[in-house]
Parts: C-alpha cells; sequence; structure tokens
C-alpha cells in the first residue's frame, strides 16, 4: 500500500538561517585569515538585535558586528520598516578565548593524531530517488524557496515578496519506496501589506502555482516532472497575512534546523548542529564524510539506499564504530556489516584525514548555511575577505566537496561492480 513522508524547507530569511549565515560568515573569515583557527560561534537575532557567543583559537582578530551586517543586509534585510536591517540593528558580541582543557584534547604534536573536537555519532545519508542523491521531498522544498528568493530579487513577476519564507512537500510512495506523484505542496512566505486581505490570498496563491511551481519544475527532468499532476493539494500562506515575519516575528538562533540542513527527516541524525563550528568539530566534519561515503556508495551501485554512521570520543582520533545500513538495497553479496568493513578499509576517518581529504579547512561555509548542506553542486569560486585594518585575502575555494562522486571507481573495485 502507498504512503506519505513529508519534508520541508526554510529560506535564507528564515530567522534561524540567518543566525546559522552569520556564525558560519564569522567562521570563513576566520579560516581565512588563519586556516588553523578553532570556532565555536552562536548567533541570536531578534527584533532589531544581533548577540554573537562563542569560544575561538586563533591569531587572528576580525570585525564580527561588520561580518554580521553584512550578512544581514546580502538576505535583504534592509528595510527599517521589516523591523530588522543590516544597517540599524544592534550587534553585540561576546565571543571569547577557547578553553585551554579542550584544545588540549584536539591539538596533538602529530597532526594526524588530531583528537575529535567532541564526543557523539554523525550520520550520512545517500537515495538513489534523486540525481543529486537526496530524499525527493527535501530537494523540492529547497528548490521551492531558493527559486522564491531569485524571483524576490528579480523584483519583475513578482513584487511584493519579503525575506521569510518556509516550504514543505509531502510525497506519495509505492510499495517498492520509489515516489509515485507529490501529494501535497506548502508554501508560506511573507509579503509586503496589502489593502484588501482576501485579495491578497488569491493573488500569493495564484502566483505560487502558476509562476513559481513551474519554474521549479523545468528544473526537474522528465521522470520527476510527471509528478506534478492536477491532483497536487496546495496550502499557500493558510494562516493568511503574513507582513511581520524574520526576527521580528520569530527570534533565530544557530542549530534549530538540523534536519532541514540534512536529510529532510529521512536517514537518521546524531543531533549536532553544523553552523558556526570549524571542522575539528566532527558533529560537522564527520557528517560531511559519512555523507561523501553514502552517495559514493549509492552512485557505484552497492546498493539503492545507505545510511553510514560514525562515532567519536572527545579528544580520540579513531572513531569508536563504522555502521552501515542499506536498508534491504544491497545489490552485492555482502551483509551490511560485511559492507561496513569494507568501507572502513577504503576511507580514513581520522579528524585530520576527513580534514584534508575534503578540504575543510578553507573558507566554504556560509554558502552551506540555507538550502541544505547536502544535495549542492561542487564547485570552486574565487571570494575575498577584508580585515579590519583594511588588509585583504582572496581565495580560489572547493565548495560542497563532500558531494563530489570521486570515489565511485575505488568502490567499484573494492566491491568487484563493474
Amino acid at each position: 500500500m502507498s504512503y506519505l513522508f513529508t519534508s520541508e524547507s526554510v529560506s535564507e530569511g528564515h530567522p534561524d538561517k540567518i543566525s546559522d549565515q552569520i556564525s558560519d560568515a564569522i567562521i570563513d573569515h576566520f579560516l581565512a585569515f588563519d586556516p588553523n583557527s578553532k570556532v565555536a560561534c552562536e548567533t541570536l537575532v531578534t527584533t532589531g538585535q544581533v548577540v554573537l557567543a562563542g569560544e575561538v583559537k586563533s591569531n587572528t582578530y576580525l570585525d564580527v558586528q561588520k561580518i554580521a551586517r553584512d550578512v544581514i543586509n546580502r538576505i535583504g534585510y534592509t528595510k527599517s520598516e521589516y523591523m530588522f536591517d543590516g544597517s540599524s540593528c544592534g550587534v553585540l558580541s561576546a565571543i571569547h578565548e577557547q578553553s585551554p582543557d579542550i584544545n588540549q584534547g584536539v591539538d596533538r604534536s602529530d597532526p594526524e593524531e588530531q583528537g575529535a573536537g567532541d564526543q557523539g555519532m554523525m550520520f550520512g545519508y545517500a537515495t538513489n530517488e534523486t540525481d543529486n542523491y537526496i530524499p525527493l521531498g527535501l530537494d523540492l522544498s529547497h528548490r521551492l524557496l531558493r527559486e522564491l528568493a531569485v524571483l524576490r530579487r528579480e523584483n519583475d513577476q513578482i513584487k511584493y515578496l519579503r525575506p521569510d519564507s518556509k516550504a514543505q512537500v509531502t510525497i506519495q510512495y509505492g510499495d517498492d519506496h520509489t515516489p509515485e506523484k507529490i501529494n501535497t505542496i506548502v508554501v508560506s512566505t511573507q509579503h509586503d501589506d496589502f489593502a484588501d486581505e482576501a485579495a491578497m490570498l488569491r493573488k500569493i496563491k495564484k502566483d505560487i502555482i502558476e509562476i513559481l511551481i513551474p519554474r521549479v519544475k523545468a528544473q526537474l527532468p522528465p521522470s520527476l516532472q510527471q509528478l506534478f499532476t492536477d491532483d497536487i493539494i496546495y496550502h499557500i500562506n493558510p494562516t493568511g497575512k503574513f507582513v511581520i515575519g524574520g526576527p521580528h516575528g520569530d527570534t533565530g538562533l544557530t542549530g534549530r534546523k538540523i534536519i532541514v540542513d540534512t536529510y529532510g527527516g529521512k536517514g537518521a541524525h546524531g543531533g549536532g548542529a553544523f553552523s558556526g563550528k570549524d571542522p575539528s568539530k566532527v558533529d560537522r566534519s564527520a557528517a560531511y564524510a559519512t555523507r561523501h561515503i553514502a552517495k559514493n556508495l549509492v552512485a557505484a551501485g552497492v546498493a539503492n539506499e545507505v545510511l553510514v554512521q560514525v562515532s567519536y570520543a572527545i579528544g580520540v582520533a579513531k572513531p569508536m564504530g563504522l555502521f552501515v545500513n542499506t536498508y534491504g538495497t544491497s545489490k552485492v553479496s555482502l551483509s551490511d556489516g560485511e559492507i561496513a568493513k569494507r568501507v572502513e578499509a577504503l576511507f580514513d576517518m581520522r579528524p585530520f584525514a576527513i580534514e584534508n581529504r575534503l578540504k575543510l579547512r578553507n573558507p566554504i561555509y556560509e554558502e552551506t548555511a540555507a538550502y541544505g548542506h547536502m544535495g549542492r553542486e561542487s564547485e570552486v569560486v574565487t571570494k575575498t575577505f577584508f580585515s579590519p585594518d583594511k588588509a585583504s585575502i582572496t581565495l580560489d575555494v572547493e565548495l560542497f566537496t563532500w558531494e563530489k562522486l570521486d570515489q565511485v571507481a575505488a568502490i567499484k573495485q573494492a566491491f568487484g561492480l563493474s
């Protein structure tokens, strides 16, 4: 019997995502000027106010207030009527030096024996139901909001959009766990005020269905386009008026959208957030590494769906263990435990090895902080950073290295796949 599964996303203008982007922009600036920086940075945003807190060990000094304001303005909070804008909001910094007790458990005389920055378990997941190996409902939710942001910046076809928005997509799956159709699409978008609320609701719903949905649909392969049927249930701004939004409507905090950031509720999650953490924190680096493994396993044909878990003790380099679950979709004549043993032989999961393999000590994190850390395109971009003394540094960095399918050949050889 068919079943329904739902995933959601939130836009770059959502209060929690503003916080994530500020925290990760600060991480990027520290890493740009001192790649060995150790940073844990939390951000709170509310009406007219930003609060920064955390711990840092670095040889550089930054104007964190300016970094926060630049992020807020880039997102689109540039008008005083939003009750939160980058030029006028207050920014309070309570960032201080990292505890030496924590640092002694991470740094080692032999860099290869760098200890994990914390205990815990991290998960990576991949499925072949989309070309980017993430669940379809999550992929569509991200696409809806990315395209809505494009429409907002174009300010052409839709002129009333404000930065805060959310989307949710429910997929109907068959008994074989393949998508059959899109059941429901929910979009809630902040907007300018309208004199006539009923007319406002009609216009927003019409624009979402007739402008946004076709633009998203056109991005997809034909096999997924056919899932858009006339039977889709739409809930567009279902509560009605949504003028008050962003940090004025809801306080935002770093690290509150961990399911949006990963797999939309599929697979599993170890509980640790990503944004605001340098790559010595395995909450982040090991989650990327397990995603890299899972995606390459599925792409190599080992299974249609894969979950990979790794676990650590704080200050210890060698993982406690590595687990693989193929959900009964394995295409090789090995148990999941045997698959895990071969994966362990292929991938060095010590923190230092992960950092080097995925090039994680580069300023690559602000781009991850909205629309998901997984399922993105790996690409090389040029980024320029400025310090308070007007010095600048320009770097070519590779984004989303954990999304590369660069281990498929090695996996096929290890598993005897052609």
